[in-house]
């Protein structure tokens, strides 16, 4: 192998694959990028065993071939190079050797034939999204998947297509986010899929704000997702996910309609003295105004006072401030509606001009 490119791509393409590439690694192998020339296009390739992401670039290439390097290192060179460099990369007697001006840098490599490609099955679905539609989906709802939960299932988002209907969905049992995307797509079967937390963080990393397509491709155990010159493949987690439609309330006669920014001020403010094990903040609702308090073990306290539209009876009700703060910032609209039942009832909190997201939250004694 023996190529040509400039360090600026090269380094864009090493930080489209570094974020699959874990830092302490039971294989020697999984610490290595496969990189593979090929016309006039370079693939890397990185991979942990459950996720994989290859990225193609542009290169001159003097003498096709295929090899693994070092992830990290490379991309730690690449990065400490002068902008607008241009690099030569060649292997040979088990060295890739990286050559750009003066400098010069000979790594270890290992045997391609040694590294773990995901295989492709045959795909069941199909779908096709825009970055921006993708991209926005998973981030009003992936703040709410569990970590490290024995129930392993919650330890992900599910992905679920119905006829002109997508939604994303995470809970960890304290509260639960959902958004929906609603008009037709190319996907005609009715499917529930979860995807893993880490796959979940890399593709919201690797998204952007365009219109570019993305296309989905779902298999009976992986997904596939193809930019324009990237490729996420990913293992699902196997399990049922809860019947999360059960747990949105639908009964809640208490309806407040507040500002946003000036609710998530004042919760921002109130949580500095709030109990930092505990989060606890306690929401009181009197005719149009929304008292906030908290206090924590120093005997510490914080009171906020809140204009709001509420004519319903009074109500005191316990909440985790954190999860409230997540929410209201999952919210793009001026206002949100925040519907509540009783003390020991779940609140949904949505935004005030459309409801295509959702955030349930547990109450929380205090």
């Amino acid at each position: 192998m023996n190529i040509q490119i400039s360090r600026g791509e090269l380094l864009s393409a090493l930080q489209s694959v570094i974020g699959v590439v874990e830092r302490r690694q039971s294989l020697p192998i999984l610490g290595n990028l496969l990189l593979e020339a090929k016309d006039d296009r370079l693939s890397l390739t990185g991979t942990d065993l459950e996720l994989q992401v290859e990225r193609m670039v542009r290169v001159q290439n003097l003498a096709p071939g295929r090899i693994t390097a070092p992830a990290r290192k490379l991309h730690d060179i690449c990065r400490g190079l002068p902008e607008g460099a241009m690099l030569s990369l060649e292997y040979a007697d088990n060295k890739l050797t990286l050559k750009s001006g003066r400098s010069r840098f000979a790594l270890a490599t290992l045997p391609a034939e040694e590294f773990p490609v995901f295989s492709t099955d045959p795909t069941d679905v199909q779908l096709e999204l825009s970055n921006r539609e993708l991209k926005d989906l998973l981030a009003r709802t992936q703040f709410a998947m569990a970590q490290q939960d024995v129930r392993y299932y919650l330890n992900g988002l599910l992905l679920e297509i119905r006829p002109g209907r997508l939604r994303t969905v995470a809970t960890d049992g304290h509260r639960l986010a959902m958004a929906e995307l609603n008009r037709e797509l190319s996907a005609k079967k009715d499917t529930q899929v979860i995807l893993p937390r880490k796959t979940v963080i890399e593709l919201q990393r690797l998204l952007d704000v365009s219109d570019a397509p993305v296309k989905l491709s779902l298999t009976s155990n992986q997904i596939q997702v193809d930019l324009e010159d990237l490729r996420l493949t990913s293992k699902l987690i196997e399990g049922r996910f809860p019947d999360y439609e059960r747990v949105i309330p639908e009964d809640s006669d208490k309806i407040i309609k507040c500002g946003r920014l000036k609710v998530r001020a004042a919760l921002s403010r109130a949580a500095i003295l709030s109990n930092e094990k505990f989060r606890g903040v306690r929401l009181t609702l009197e005719a149009d105004t929304l008292r906030i308090q908290t206090q924590n073990p120093e005997q510490e306290e914080a009171e906020e006072e809140v204009e709001i539209e509420y004519n319903g009876a009074p109500l005191e009700i316990g909440f985790n401030v954190s999860y409230l703060l997540d929410a209201l910032d999952a919210i793009e609209g001026e206002e949100f509606i925040f519907k509540l039942r009783s003390p020991d009832a779940s609140g949904l909190i949505h935004d005030a001009a459309q409801a295509s997201g959702k955030f349930v939250v547990m109450p929380m004694r205090l």
